[in-house]
């Protein structure tokens, strides 16, 4: 592939960054990943990019970095506000250079969690569409990922027309890339919880639904709007900085289905004796996400990737079953469970 001649940095190219990476260098672009561990950086330079050690709070690298590149990408987390700072004030160094830079940084659709009863609401009417702006800017600065996003949609309208700055907000993510060997971190934790306390759980009745996407699906619609970013002007980015990224239909399942699939297939592997799913009380809520829990896995949000579709991407990956039954729950049931005592991270949608 001849080289394009442009240049990417890539915040935390992990589970949704790593696949990206892949897609970018395939087309021909020059791409340098931000990474904290040597053997994950030796992955990303078997992938054909450079490597640049260090870990979020480190602005000055991170700063350096974006300066030195026309192309930015965060895909590390929605929730560390230092180090898209540092991306803001490296862009503001080349537009004070004369140079323009795209930024996409990675949201979640945690942002649209409807609140009102934790796990006992049944599936919500309420649909959120990113060609509709207005949707999203009546979100309370209090949602979750929100106070990062408002530091993006502020630096866009300080810096005007010398940067196309863009937010891709992604739903709950499911899929598997057979290559990196990475899972996906809601599903999958819900399914080691079941494997080590013997019965698939949800919050509450587990009434409400979140969009999904497949991960491969995802690290397409950020190439594509990475291209129309690069097409477009800079006063037409500005129009709107937000775009959701989801597979629709029947494939929005409720929490209470998902624990029921996990429930099913962790019987038929002989994992577990009754696969009726219960209630994931709050007492064992450290087994899964804490005191994240009831956010992650207990609200309604729906969401649906109107401006994406419109410039022509469409999900073709399997659905969030398939890719459970086939490719996830096979490399879960390799894992070793016995230190497994809920997942530390943080969840970006």
């Amino acid at each position: 592939m001849p080289d394009s001649g442009k240049n990417v940095f890539i915040v935390g190219p992990g589970f949704i960054g790593w696949n990206v990476l892949d897609l970018l260098i395939g087309e021909g672009y020059n791409v340098t990943g931000f990474v904290r561990r040597k053997e994950h950086g030796e992955q990303i330079e078997a992938s054909g990019a450079q490597v640049v050690f260090g870990d979020l709070n480190d602005k000055q690298v991170i700063a350096e970095q974006t300066t030195k590149h026309d192309i930015v990408l965060h895909t590390a987390t929605a929730d560390h506000l230092p180090s898209v700072q540092a991306i803001i004030d490296g862009i503001a160094q080349r537009a004070g250079k004369g140079l323009s830079t795209i930024f996409i940084h990675t949201s979640g659709t945690s942002l649209t969690d409807d609140f009102q009863e934790l796990g006992n609401n049944s599936k919500s009417d309420k649909i959120y569409h990113d060609n509709k702006r207005e949707e999203v800017d009546a979100l309370p600065d209090g949602a979750p990922h929100r106070e990062i996003d408002l530091a993006i949609a502020k630096a866009q309208r300080d810096l005007g027309e010398k940067a196309k700055l863009a937010i891709m907000i992604p739903p709950l993510i499911c899929g598997f890339n057979h290559q990196h060997k990475r899972l996906s971190i809601q599903i999958p934790t819900l399914t080691r919880f079941a494997l080590k306390r013997g019965y698939a759980a949800h919050v509450g009745k587990g009434l409400g639904v979140e969009s999904n996407i497949h991960v491969l699906d995802l690290a397409r619609a950020y190439v594509v709007l990475l291209h129309h970013l690069e097409a477009s002007s800079p006063a037409k980015a500005l129009e709107n900085p937000y775009y959701f990224c989801e597979t629709t239909g029947d494939q929005e399942p409720s929490w209470k289905d998902v624990a029921t699939l996990i429930g099913e297939q962790l019987h038929k592997a002989g994992k577990i004796q009754d696969p009726t799913p219960r209630e994931l009380k709050q007492e064992n809520w450290g087994d899964t996400f804490g005191e994240f829990t009831g956010a992650t896995l207990g609200l309604n949000s729906r969401s649906r990737a109107v401006r994406l579709r419109e410039l022509g991407w469409q999900p073709t990956e399997k659905d969030w079953k398939r890719s459970y039954i086939e490719d996830e729950l096979p490399e879960i049931l390799k894992e070793d469970q016995k230190e497994f005592a809920g997942y530390m991270g943080t969840v970006a949608s």
